[in-house]
C-alpha cells in the first residue's frame, strides 16, 4: 500500500510513472554504542518503520527532490553544484548520496526523488540512513552500478560524514542496508564483516520495547563529535589504531598509562567494555538463552551514562522505572543525548511497563513518550 502511494504521488508531482519504488529501514542497536567509529563490534536489527522513494532517471543534470514529511514543494538542485556542508536541510541527505556516488566516479545524470518515511526524526533509529541507503539503492538498480550492499553502506557514510558533516561510524547504514528479517546484525566494523544472529523474541515470550523519550537529538552537533575526538585522542596516546585493538582483560593497565587524562579514560572504558558487551551478547543469543542479555544491555546504560555520559533524564527514566518494575534489561539506544531507549521484558508485562513509564514521564512533566515494539525486519529493498 506505502509503494502504491509513492508511485500514485509521484506521477502526480512529476508527471509520469516512477521507474520503481525501494524501501529502507530505519534499525534499533542492540548492544554496540559508539564503537563503531573505533572499528569495534555493534549489533543493530532492522525496524518496520521505513523510508520509501519513488524514483526515475533523468539525463540532464537536474536533481529534483520532494517529500512527504516536509512542508514545501519540489527542490531542484544541480549536479554540478553540490558541494559538502552546503545543504543544511533535509536535502542534504539524499543530494550527499548523489555527490558521494559522482565523487566515486559513477556516472549519475540525474534524478526525479519522491520521498516519504515512518522512522521517528530525531529518535535514535537512523531515520537518516534510512534516507540515504534508500536513494542509493535506488540509483544503485537504475544505473546499473553493480554496487554490493557493503560498498554502497560505505557511500551513505562519505555522504553523511563530508556532505551533511556529521562524524558517524558506518553502523546505521550497513544495518538499514544489510539486515534479514528475524536476524540481529553482528557487525565488525573494522572489515566489515557480517554475521546474521536469529533473534526470535516472541517464540521465547519476550519482547523488546522502543520508548522514544520525544527528546530530539542531532549527530551534526559538538558534543558527539568531541567524543568521537576523545576517543581518538585515547587510541594515540596508547599507541594503537583504533580502541578496538586494546583487549578487555588489558583494559586497567591501558587506563594506567593515561595518567590523568580523565575523560578520556572514560571514553576508553566505554568501547573496550561495550565490545566485550557486544560479544557477550552474541554468544548467549547463538546459546538460545535471550533472557539474558538483559543485565547486558542495563551495563551498557550505566556505562553510556556514567563514563561516555550521552544519556539524559528522560532516557534514565525510562531504563529506572522499566527495570523497577520487572524488565529484564533496558538501556538508551543511538548516538545519545536524547533519542530512545530499548526495554527487554517478558511479553506479559509490557502493557504494564508501558503504562508505568507513561506515569512516570506524567509525574516528571516530561513530554509524553512514544512506545512501540521492535520487530527485527527485512533491510533495503526494491518494492515495486
Amino acid at each position: 500500500m506505502g509503494a502504491q502511494q509513492a508511485a500514485d504521488r509521484f506521477a502526480e508531482l512529476y508527471g509520469a510513472e516512477p521507474e520503481g519504488v525501494w524501501a529502507a529501514p530505519g534499525r534499533v542497536n542492540l548492544i554496540g554504542e559508539h564503537t563503531d567509529y573505533n572499528d569495534g563490534f555493534v549489533m543493530p536489527f532492522a525496524l518496520p518503520h521505513q523510508a520509501l522513494a519513488a524514483v526515475s532517471r533523468r539525463t540532464d543534470g537536474i536533481l529534483r527532490l520532494h517529500s512527504a514529511d516536509v512542508e514545501g514543494g519540489i527542490v531542484e538542485l544541480r549536479l554540478d553544484a553540490l558541494a559538502p556542508e552546503s545543504d543544511r536541510e533535509w536535502t542534504a541527505y539524499p543530494a550527499g548520496v548523489v555527490w558521494a556516488l559522482r565523487e566515486a566516479g559513477h556516472e549519475i545524470t540525474g534524478a526525479d526523488v519522491h520521498l516519504s518515511s515512518t522512522v521517528p526524526t530525531g529518535a535514535g533509529l537512523s531515520s537518516s540512513a534510512a534516507l540515504e541507503v534508500v536513494i542509493a539503492l535506488a540509483l544503485n538498480d537504475l544505473y546499473d552500478l553493480g554496487l554490493p550492499r557493503w560498498k554502497l553502506a560505505r557511500l551513505c557514510q562519505r555522504a553523511e560524514n563530508v556532505y551533511v558533516g556529521a562524524p558517524t561510524g558506518i553502523m546505521d547504514q550497513t544495518a538499514s542496508a544489510c539486515c534479514e528479517q528475524g536476524h540481529a546484525l553482528f557487525l565488525d566494523t573494522r572489515d566489515l564483516s557480517q554475521q546474521q544472529i536469529p533473534f526470535d523474541l516472541a517464540a521465547e515470550g519476550l519482547r523488546l520495547l522502543v520508548v522514544d523519550t520525544q527528546v530530539k537529538h542531532a549527530h551534526s552537533g559538538g558534543e558527539y563529535g568531541r567524543r568521537r575526538a576523545g576517543c581518538e585522542k585515547g587510541a594515540a596516546l596508547l599507541g594503537v589504531d583504533a580502541l578496538r585493538d586494546i583487549p578487555y582483560d588489558e583494559l586497567d593497565a591501558a587506563l594506567a598509562r593515561l595518567g590523568d587524562e580523565e575523560e578520556v579514560i572514560r571514553l576508553v572504558r566505554h568501547v573496550v567494555t561495550e565490545d566485550e558487551r557486544v560479544e557477550r551478547t552474541v554468544a548467549l543469543l547463538r546459546a538460545g538463552d535471550p533472557r539474558s542479555i538483559g543485565p547486558i544491555l542495563t551495563e551498557g546504560h550505566a556505562s553510556l551514562r556514567d563514563d561516555f555520559r550521552i544519556s539524559c533524564p528522560e532516557l534514565d527514566l525510562v531504563v529506572d522505572t522499566a527495570l523497577a518494575h520487572g524488565a529484564l534489561g533496558a538501556r538508551m539506544t543511538g548516538g545519545g543525548f536524547g533519542g530512545s531507549a530499548i526495554v527487554l521484558a517478558e511479553a506479559t508485562d509490557v502493557d504494564t511497563l508501558t503504562k508505568t513509564i507513561e506515569e512516570a514521564f506524567a509525574a516528571a512533566s516530561f513530554t509524553t513518550p512514544r512506545a512501540f515494539e521492535a520487530v527485527p525486519s527485512a533491510g533495503a529493498r526494491r518494492l515495486v
